[in-house]
């Protein structure tokens, strides 16, 4: 039975968001360079840096909801009070974010700065990032553990048997994506499919099948960057 997602949120304040460095073992770790989290003057850093640890990962995915929209954002670094996010998408000041780090890690935040494609997030409430990154480096050792899936409803045209069919999509993640469809799909079965409004597509098979829904396998993951907002597929 799957736990409810562990939520931190509260009332943004005024302290210092980021600060001294320390590498904590996760997928990967680089020193910091002086420029990843703030955009803020040198003083300002040497400040967060007195006052905070923080710790660098650059091979994780998070999922962030967004008022009207939701996608695969890349984490370059967390910390206590917050972390930096990079995707290819307008990113504005003040807007608040939920954050996925896994489907039991959910985190709210506020960005509290953009530039090129990157921003910062203060938490609406600290973590403890040292044990939220062992906590998370746990899940995905167990056994089942699955990427973060994107909420979709959209309808995506599938070649089955050389024959093209619309098919709707409920969720989707690099590696795969869950789908309804008119008929019954045998587990096995090789298809193609094309993600809608863009040239997206995909071979895939169907992993699983009950009734007219199913699960599919993508025999090469999408790029982050495809799932980065999903409001391009509707």
């Amino acid at each position: 039975m799957r736990s409810d997602p562990i939520l931190v949120s509260a009332s943004l304040s005024g302290e210092t968001l980021w600060g001294k460095e320390k590498q904590v073992q996760t997928d990967s770790t680089f020193p910091f360079d002086g420029r990843d989290l703030a955009g803020v003057s040198p003083d300002e850093a040497a400040a967060d840096r007195r006052n905070s640890n923080r710790y660098r990962t650059v091979c994780r995915v998070a999922r962030v909801r967004r008022a009207n929209d939701a996608g695969l954002w890349r984490v370059r670094n967390i910390s206590d009070e917050g972390l930096m996010l990079a995707a290819g998408v307008s990113m504005d000041v003040g807007e608040r974010l939920e954050i996925a780090l896994s489907e039991a890690v959910v985190v709210e935040g506020e960005i509290v700065w953009t530039e090129q494609g990157c921003c910062g997030v203060a938490f609406l409430e600290p973590i403890d990032a040292a044990t939220t990154l062992r906590m998370l480096a746990e899940e995905q050792r167990q056994e089942g553990y699955r990427a973060l899936r994107l909420p979709i409803e959209v309808q995506a045209i599938v070649t089955l048997r050389d024959n093209a069919r619309p098919i709707d999509l409920t969720d989707i993640s690099q590696s795969g994506a869950g789908f309804r469809y008119d008929a019954p799909i045998e587990p096995g079965t090789e298809l193609e499919l094309v993600l809608p409004g863009s040239e997206v597509r995909r071979n895939a098979l169907v992993r699983w099948s009950r009734g007219s829904r199913g699960g599919l396998w993508f025999t090469q993951p999408l790029d982050r960057g495809d799932l980065e907002s999903l409001v391009r597929y509707q």
